[in-house]
């Protein structure tokens, strides 16, 4: 057949496809399928993203190959164009014909899957032939900006535009799990290869980089180990709390750390927690760490989840209801990664018992994958709370008193606030002493400055959340 006819050849694969899926399913999957061309018994079709691609290949190769092989003919060969996720392999190949198919996977995806296997520090290869190890699919790009990280991402993109060339060295990434830490830093990485491409960059996790140390240790081989990491231009250490209580290794890097910095090259460093909350690290790597800048990435306020949702329902070509999208932002508040587990359960649930995609499947869904503790809390909860932790009056967390004990209890009832609700500052403050938003932000980083420094009132806190959790 020729190339013209490819169109023709998709729309009979189509037919045959339809009466075999049910409808939501066709049109979910099969629909947004472009056909590109046929040619030397290859059939090329465009897919949305990467998640569509693998997505079809688990769930209906079978049906594809056998489609394919009724329409055209036996040992009729698939390509996959994907369209819109720019760090995944342009196109995709798939043998249809063969009984184990292979995927050519592309060096740096091979080896960034290897596990903790450490790259040979025994050898100083040239920039263009060390492994930076990054993930490019974490890129500015696919960033969301928000309120909760715009502060990181724009320092981020200073050192990336410039590294080791502003203040910012070390950059210190800090958040809790799943709020982007590992995303930005890569970004940064990224970024920097693109515009600097002779540097040397290198992304490692902490864990990797004490099983190499270790190893080194074991074969002798702990001056090769140092002058490795000493010879990097940008060094990305991921989840630097790994390093906490262990010694030698903390020596270790410290002394790579003050190498790097005196050298004018630029460390990045991401962990999940202040510096001053990371018991068990030495003193002197604790002050270097608050060299440069330290910026957190708060947990991303609804807004946020709404575009990160939005983002992630585009880059994988999938079309979900506003009002879906709204409850999943509304009820999934703890971290970017259960937002986006949660989309790709609703799209498998969808696709293998043949759901509509609604609210109510969003509900069955996150309720059950996610622990809703945090689920309304309001204002009035959070003030009841505090006052009764501090034994006050509600009224006096209402009124202009100066009193210490009334002052910090209104802070400590403006942080939560702003950490349980989706209220903006100006609502936080007129329902908590008739406060205008700037005094907000003022008792949130106080509350933030006093949780670094004192232990007793982190403790406090602590257990006002927990209270607060547990309240019936």
């Amino acid at each position: 057949m020729i190339e013209s006819n490819h169109v023709v050849l998709w729309n009979s694969c189509l037919d045959i496809i339809r009466d075999n899926v049910p409808d939501s399913t066709f049109k979910t999957w099969f629909s947004p399928i472009v056909p590109l061309k046929y040619e030397d018994n290859t059939f090329v079709i465009q897919v949305p993203s990467q998640f569509f691609y693998e997505f079809l290949e688990d769930k209906f190769v079978d049906l594809l190959r056998r489609t394919l092989y009724k329409v055209i003919g036996n040992g009729t060969k698939l390509m996959y164009n994907i369209m819109v996720d720019r760090s995944s392999t342009p196109t995709q190949t798939v043998n249809l014909e063969a009984t184990n198919r292979s995927m050519a996977v592309p060096q740096q995806t091979a080896i960034r899957n290897g596990g903790n296997k450490a790259p040979n520090i025994l050898q100083a290869p040239a920039p263009q032939d060390l492994d930076p190890r990054l993930n490019p699919s974490y890129n500015f790009e696919n960033f969301i900006e928000g309120y909760s990280n715009k502060l990181s991402r724009s320092v981020a993109e200073a050192v990336a535009e410039k590294p080791a060339g502003t203040a910012f060295n070390p950059l210190f990434l800090h958040g809790a799990s799943g709020v982007g830490k590992t995303h930005l830093a890569n970004a940064v990485g990224t970024r920097i290869k693109e515009l600097y491409p002779d540097k040397r960059v290198l992304y490692v996790s902490a864990h990797l980089f004490q099983v190499q140390y270790t190893d080194s240790v074991r074969n002798n081989t702990t001056n090769d180990f140092i002058n490795f990491y000493q010879s990097i231009d940008v060094l990305i250490i991921d989840d630097i709390q790994e390093f906490v209580g262990v010694t030698r290794t903390q020596n270790t890097f410290f002394h790579i750390f003050n190498h790097l910095h005196q050298n004018g090259k630029q460390l990045i460093l991401t962990c999940d927690r202040a510096p001053m909350l990371l018991q068990g690290m030495e003193e002197r790597l604790l002050t270097r760490f608050k060299w440069g800048m330290v910026a957190e990435l708060e947990k991303p306020n609804i807004e946020l989840r709404k575009n990160i949702l939005r983002s992630k329902i585009h880059r994988d070509g999938l079309d979900f209801p506003s009002e879906v999208i709204d409850y999943i932002a509304e009820n999934v508040n703890d971290s970017v990664r259960d937002l986006e587990g949660i989309v790709i359960a609703i799209m498998a649930r969808s696709t293998i018992f043949n759901k509509e995609i609604d609210i109510e499947l969003a509900k069955r869904i996150v309720h059950g994958s996610v622990r809703n503790e945090t689920k309304n809390i309001g204002v009035e909860d959070i003030i009841n709370t505090v006052c009764k932790y501090f034994s006050l009056e509600i009224s006096a967390i209402h009124t202009k008193s100066r009193k210490k004990e009334v002052v910090q209890a209104r802070q400590i009832a403006m942080f939560l606030a702003k950490q349980y609700t989706d209220f903006s500052t100006s609502k936080i403050g007129k329902q908590i002493g008739g406060k205008d938003h700037a005094t907000v932000l003022h008792a949130c980083k106080t509350v933030k400055g006093q949780c670094e420094v004192d232990k007793s009132f982190r403790a406090d806190l602590e257990s006002i959340e927990s209270a607060l959790k547990q309240r019936k």
